[in-house]
């Protein structure tokens, strides 16, 4: 799908109780000289900003700090492929690139970690709700009493040197329109503004701060604070969990840590801790 430019005043962005981005003022609060973003572009629809994003900077039309905002996503894509979809207007959906060349490549899987942290401390300054992470991208936050998944995260390579990284977070859904009844949004969880332009914003300037941290420690999750902030703000650690792993194993145990790579160290049933770079993680209710 084409993206299509958000320029003007357009009878299709009627809706008051969700008006368009203004893609002028958030450049303007976010583009600085000597800063991180080097441009933001927002479009009323696409399939992907991370596959336009990716595409981009492989044929060398896109710069570090390349921003692309959707107002809506037709083909939008989680972790293995997985659809996210949401109403026009209704959500933040965006997608960064990020050339951290300094850092050495091995210390890149961080990056959608990194991104989480940022993403619920910007929420939590703009917002004021309060939100955790399910390891490895995904923003939880509570509803009812309830755990329900609000934003998701997902990071691909782009060329040699590149990594785009994709952020969704439903911001106005309603519960009538909740794809599946384990979402959320930020308004069902009481926050106290649902003003997309400040949210991006405050997202933005907080992942710029992380990310800066990050590359002056050389891409070290310890010296830069990382591991540390990530692990006090995932609900996964100290929860029974179930990894569904490839090739159908699905170990069960406590999740104990995230260590240096980013995995999750699960204390198994049998004794073993066993790190999880990738897979999908449950986190089981109480016996």
């Amino acid at each position: 799908m084409t993206p299509r430019d958000v320029s003007g005043d357009d009878s299709r962005w009627s809706d008051l109780d969700r008006p368009p981005l203004n893609a002028a003022a958030l450049r303007r609060g976010l583009v600085r000289e000597g800063g991180l973003w080097s441009g933001i572009e927002v479009v009323a629809g696409t399939g992907s900003t991370n596959s336009d994003l990716v595409a981009r900077a492989a044929a060398g039309k896109a710069a570090e700090g390349a921003v692309l905002v959707a107002e809506e996503q037709t083909a939008g894509r989680g972790r293995l492929d997985r659809q996210w979809t949401a109403p026009p207007r209704s959500g933040l959906f965006f997608s960064v690139l990020l050339t951290p060349g300094d850092v050495p490549v091995a210390r890149w899987g961080w990056l959608p970690l990194l991104t989480g942290v940022a993403v619920a401390t910007g929420l939590s300054r703009a917002a004021g709700v309060d939100t955790a992470l399910k390891w490895p991208n995904d923003l939880l936050v509570t509803v009812g009493g309830e755990e329900r998944k609000a934003g998701g995260i997902l990071a691909e390579r782009a060329g040699e040197g590149g990594v785009v990284v994709g952020v969704g977070i439903n911001v106005t859904l309603r519960e009538d329109e909740l794809p599946v009844p384990t979402a959320g949004s930020l308004v069902l969880a009481g926050a106290v503004s649902t003003d997309r332009d400040p949210l991006l914003r405050a997202v933005l300037r907080s992942l710029e701060e992380w990310y800066d941290r990050w590359r002056a420690a050389a891409g070290d999750p310890a010296v830069s604070g990382l591991q540390e902030t990530y692990a006090a703000g995932c609900a996964t650690l100290g929860r029974t969990v179930r990894a569904e792993l490839p090739g159908d194993r699905s170990p069960v145990g406590e999740a104990v840590a995230v260590d240096g790579d980013g995995r999750l160290v699960i204390a198994t049933e049998e004794g073993v801790q066993e790190p999880v770079g990738a897979g999908d993680i449950v986190h089981l209710r109480p016996a």
